[in-house]
């Protein structure tokens, strides 16, 4: 059954107040599981060559430099341009980069670095000690004594040089994690325009940019790590702003991969023409409200949303069943942090829901806007369903699309919304990276949590240097997020990605990037 004949019939369904079950969790043929070397991938012979159009969801942000950089699709694509110190392999550890190694004092408090012998950046100058110094202390609001780039930087005390390679880099406070931040762009201290020119150490390096229709990377000849060089001359990543458009755009021959599809397009597509990978996106699925604003700033009327909510059958519509449902801000991914018991938490109830309502002052419900980004259909497809979940209890939601440049500016900076449907990644392998930004003074913040315990816990979090307590910390906040209804948390969505069938390599990662190194033309 087609998606679109899915959703009338859960609509349809749903005003008659029917619940919809059953998770369909069959593996259909022809696709690959993430966890699954057997694939029907082509196993003939890589080549050296070739080029290859990604299809991405929407163009990247204005500036391209990677220290200002938001957006997740942005990320993912400068990856293959930009290195850190140290970056992270598809099982989620760190492997020295421009660095050649590395050591953590064991107070957690100095970060020592020797560089590695022949890193060159794109334009053909060596990298130095001095081009890694600027790039923390420019992260760290130290270069132009501003507020730092990226908020974990801020515990950065000075960034001492004491030779030609090696790089010190002292903390005011112990922060054992601080090495996943690490993997922040080493860019060159004299660079002029980074906003519309990157530079950086990656396996391809910037060609060109045409706004709203692609941008093009061709491979770094003289890429440092010689026996992981790209296989692919030239990657062409075009603008496909219309979800109508990606599985014509496949299946004409105009794009050759896209990421993070649903089972409803992959399912049009022939088997004999594409390889299909399946795992999960690692991106936390809510509706996001907006704690600050009335009604929300109620935690009984977001509990009462939680408890309205069937995630099942958001599954079920939008992905066949596909997708971990979760209960708080962490996907399974992040192994260590994840607390899958949090996804029982709010079972659907609607008496219960409308019960909360009554207690909070709305025993007729309210009306409410969901503010939700129209280039990703698995976003406008949830909120399409959590409408109808919600009139059962008496709240009329009104679904309000909006270009991708308009939520970050609207929704994301300046927090004008109600509520909205979206997927949250997390940029660094870390649980700060994901539970940071709901601390009340963050920057990040742009749902406006405000819970004082919470706070309290993440600087008991920056202080300790014994895994085990940050992960019991990090747990207990997770908790308190779900105990306070937060968000109304949805699921980690299946990722389905489609390769045509003559390249082959695609790898997972558990951070949201697309490795277009390890993909190759097959002969």
């Amino acid at each position: 059954m087609k998606r679109a004949g899915k959703l009338a019939l859960l609509l349809f369904a749903l005003t008659l107040t029917t619940v919809l079950g059953g998770c369909q969790d069959k593996k259909e043929s022809g696709k690959e599981s993430a966890n699954n070397e057997s694939s029907t991938e082509t196993k003939a012979e890589p080549t050296m060559g070739g080029s290859i159009v990604v299809g991405i969801p929407q163009d990247l942000e204005d500036s391209l430099d990677p220290h200002k950089s938001v957006a997740a699709g942005t990320k993912e694509v400068l990856f293959n341009i930009y290195e850190g110190l140290v970056k992270p392999d598809e099982q989620g550890n760190y492997i020295d980069a421009v660095a050649q190694s590395h050591t953590i004092s064991e107070d957690g408090k100095t970060y020592t670095f020797t560089l590695r012998e022949g890193v060159k950046f794109h334009n053909g100058a060596d990298v130095t000690v001095e081009d890694v110094k600027y790039s923390i202390e420019r992260c760290a609001g130290i270069t132009d004594g501003t507020e730092p780039l990226i908020a974990a930087f801020s515990n950065v005390d000075n960034v001492r040089t004491p030779d030609e390679k090696t790089v010190v880099i002292n903390l005011k406070e112990a922060d054992t994690e601080f090495l996943a931040y690490l993997i922040v762009a080493v860019v060159p201290k004299d660079g002029a325009d980074l906003d519309t020119q990157p530079v950086g150490t990656g396996p391809f390096m910037y060609e060109s940019r045409s706004p709203q229709e692609n941008i093009k990377v061709k491979k770094f000849a003289d890429y440092w790590d010689k026996e992981h060089q790209a296989y692919l001359d030239e990657v062409t990543f075009k603008v496909v702003a219309d979800s109508n458009a990606i599985v014509t755009g496949l299946k004409g021959g105009s794009i050759d991969m896209f990421a993070r599809l649903d089972s409803t397009q992959t399912a049009q597509l022939d088997e004999k023409d594409f390889t299909i990978y399946e795992g999960g996106m690692n991106l936390v699925q809510a509706l996001y409200l907006n704690n600050a604003e009335e009604p929300f700033n109620d935690v009984k009327v977001r509990q009462a949303l939680c408890y309205a909510v069937n995630r099942q059958d958001v599954l079920d519509m939008i992905a066949d069943g596909k997708g971990t449902i979760i209960g708080s801000s962490m996907f399974p991914a992040f192994e260590k942090y994840y607390m899958p018991e949090l996804a029982d938490k709010y079972s659907q109830d609607t008496a219960k829901a409308k019960e909360l309502l009554a207690e909070a002052g709305f025993p007729d419900g309210f009306d409410m806007t969901i503010t939700v980004p129209s280039n990703y259909q698995q976003h406008v497809d949830t909120a399409q369903i959590l409408v109808e979940q919600l009139k059962q209890i008496g709240v009329n939601a009104k679904i309000q699309l909006v270009e991708w440049d308009s939520w970050l500016s609207d929704v994301y900076t300046d927090r004008k919304f109600q509520s909205t449907v979206v997927g949250v990644d997390a940029a660094y392998l870390s649980g700060r990276a994901l539970l940071e930004r709901f601390t009340s003074d963050a920057s990040k913040n742009f749902i406006n949590f405000n819970n004082e315990e919470y706070d309290k816990l993440y600087e008991q979090v920056k202080k300790s240097i014994d895994d085990t307590e940050q992960v019991e910390l990090y747990k207990k906040m997770e908790t308190i997020l779900a105990d306070d209804a937060a968000n109304v948390y949805i699921q980690d969505m299946a990722s389905e990605v489609v390769l045509r069938k003559n390249f082959g390599g695609y790898v997972f990662y558990p951070l949201y990037v697309l490795d277009m190194a390890k993909i190759y033309q097959t002969k």
